[in-house]
């Protein structure tokens, strides 16, 4: 036999590897020969451009190993009954992908275990047809979906699409419908739904189930958009800005909840899961009594209010990393933008998922940045999100409120911040969960109120809750803010008056001279009083709770 054809095979093929090893990154030329992090993610070592992967390699980085068993692995398409000869290269084209692929349809669904959370997961592969959702793959999805509600499932959803397959026409179009259909039934469950966006989605899996989920990342620089580019500029024959369609693009303005690196996706995965599945233990004994506020001498009101805008003070996110673990933020309204002045995700206090919403006003270069904590209609409706998924996921929910009021602008009253506070403060107090709210700092007005709603509410011994600052009640009553430190103890702010008009339902004591003097014990205080509050809360039946919870407001005044 002559081995010369068979040589010449094998030293193409090396030549084929040794190229296909010592291609440079094609976004910043860095020679990839040897580089680590590409060799184990295919992820660029020098600018972490991120590389596509097939789906057994995605699912090969995401899950425990030998976890995956896959389902419906012979599950096709026939291409019959279209029109010749579109048909036959139809045919062509997916034996083609078949042969080139081994895969027999564009997803993979199995069940797994990442870090030991079981799943199920859904991964489409953009070397067969460019991912594209035809009558088989939409099948796959549904049946996906179905077999997670059976078995209980958490489901992740990882995309990688050119959008609906255009050659098996209105089917294909169909399959929007039929996977939405499918979520819809599996949200009802109320078990976590996660998609993972990578380069490229687009087009009917975008439009479709991908972003139907909970909670949406999406891979750094990824391609992502309802109709893809190149067809935009064509159709406009308008140059497209750089930045479209990216999914930084996507994260500024609320489409996303994380931009997640390769390399730290298992992590955050089963940081969500192993938040939203931690439920209390045993019941700890709570403290027989919460600390009283030591006889001190009570600054005026003026004094309280400077105390309560102090530069120092501490913010949601101190409290958070102090007094919580395993915290990951969420990102944006899934509809316009995300609101830096509005901190908002799920974590663990003392070992129980719990969802956390609160206003971030900053500390000194931050304060600009998060608009001094003056939320926009897109915080409030993306707090009103997280409202929902923490019904949905059945954990408690606990808001910190600091704020001078919520944004007055123009362009807030153009994007609706009248209507976003009323749904705020409606779905709090709709929403079946046990909800706790603290003011930790100035609470101002509606702005306030919208995340003050709450089964109980507490508020640091120095904070300030009002209908309306001193200097807008000066402005209002004699057209200027020269008035406003005497007007101070007629608006009954401090935590003091607010006790016992029975607005609030506990004062948590601050250190002498104020909560800046000593962070750490303070976020100890609050982290006491929220474990003991909220064990009390779910020591009530949940319709006993809706009705007190509706009681109580409706007895205020």
């Amino acid at each position: 036999m002559d081995t010369a054809p068979r040589q010449n095979l094998r030293a193409r093929a090396r030549t084929w590897l040794r190229r296909k090893n010592n291609l440079p990154c094609p976004r910043c030329a860095y020679d990839l020969h040897a580089a680590p992090l590409y060799r184990e993610w295919r992820v660029c070592d020098n600018c972490g451009h991120h590389f596509p992967l097939d789906a057994a390699r995605r699912i090969q980085t995401l899950v425990d190993p030998h976890s995956f068993h896959e389902l419906e692995k012979f599950l096709t398409t026939l291409p019959r009954g279209i029109t010749q000869p579109q048909g036959r290269e139809y045919a062509e084209r997916m034996r083609a992908a078949k042969q080139d692929t081994r895969l027999r349809e564009a997803v993979t669904i199995g069940d797994a275990t990442i870090e030991t959370h079981a799943v199920m997961l859904i991964v489409l592969d953009f070397r067969f047809l460019g991912g594209t959702m035809g009558a088989a793959t939409g099948e796959k999805i549904a049946r996906a979906f179905e077999s997670a509600l059976e078995k209980k499932l958490p489901v992740l959803a990882v995309t990688a699409s050119g959008g609906a397959r255009i050659q098996e026409g209105m089917n294909a179009l169909m399959q929007m419908a039929k996977t939405a259909s499918a979520v819809n039934r599996f949200q009802t469950s109320g078990l976590p739904y996660i998609t993972l966006l990578t380069n490229p989605t687009t087009g009917g899996v975008y439009a479709s189930f991908a972003n139907l989920a909970d909670v949406i990342f999406a891979e750094p620089r990824a391609l992502i958009g309802f109709a893809g580019p190149r067809v935009v500029e064509i159709l406009t024959r308008q140059k497209l800005p750089a930045d479209s369609h990216r999914a930084e693009f996507l994260l500024k303005h609320g489409m996303v909840d994380a931009i997640v690196p390769r390399t730290e996706l298992r992590a955050n995965i089963s940081k969500i899961l192993g938040n939203v599945s931690a439920r209390p233990s045993a019941p700890a004994a709570a403290p027989a009594s919460l600390p009283t506020l030591q006889p001190s001498l009570t600054p005026s009101s003026w004094d309280t209010i400077q105390l309560a805008r102090h530069p120092q003070r501490p913010t949601t996110l101190d409290y958070i990393t102090r007094s919580f673990t395993d915290f990951i933020e969420l990102h944006g309204d899934h509809f316009y933008g995300d609101d830096p002045a509005i901190i908002a995700g799920i974590a663990k206090l003392n070992g129980q998922g719990v969802v956390i919403i609160g206003q971030e006003r900053g500390h000194a270069e931050t304060r600009a940045q998060r608009h001094e904590g003056r939320a926009e209609p897109e915080g409030y409706r993306k707090a009103q999100r997280l409202m929902r998924l923490a019904a949905k996921w059945n954990l408690p929910i606990i808001t910190f409120v600091d704020t001078p009021g919520a944004e007055p602008g123009y362009e807030a009253e153009k994007r609706g911040i009248g209507m976003a506070l009323a749904y705020s403060i409606a779905t709090m107090l709709q929403t079946r969960t046990p909800t706790l709210a603290v003011i930790i700092g100035e609470g101002g007005s509606g702005g306030a109120l919208a995340l003050a709603a709450a089964d109980r509410v507490l508020m640091l011994e120095r904070a300030v809750y009002s209908v309306i600052t001193p200097e807008g009640a000066s402005a209002i009553l004699y057209g200027d803010d020269a008035h406003a430190q005497e007007l101070a103890d007629h608006l009954h702010l401090t935590a003091h008056d607010l006790l016992k008009r029975k607005i609030i339902d506990a004062i948590i004591p601050e250190p002498a001279g104020g909560a800046h003097q000593d962070v750490d014990a303070t976020a100890r205080m609050v982290k006491l009083f929220l474990e003991t509050e909220l064990q009390n809360l779910q020591t009530q039946a949940l319709d006993a709770l809706m009705e007190t919870r509706y009681a109580k407001y409706r007895a205020m005044g």
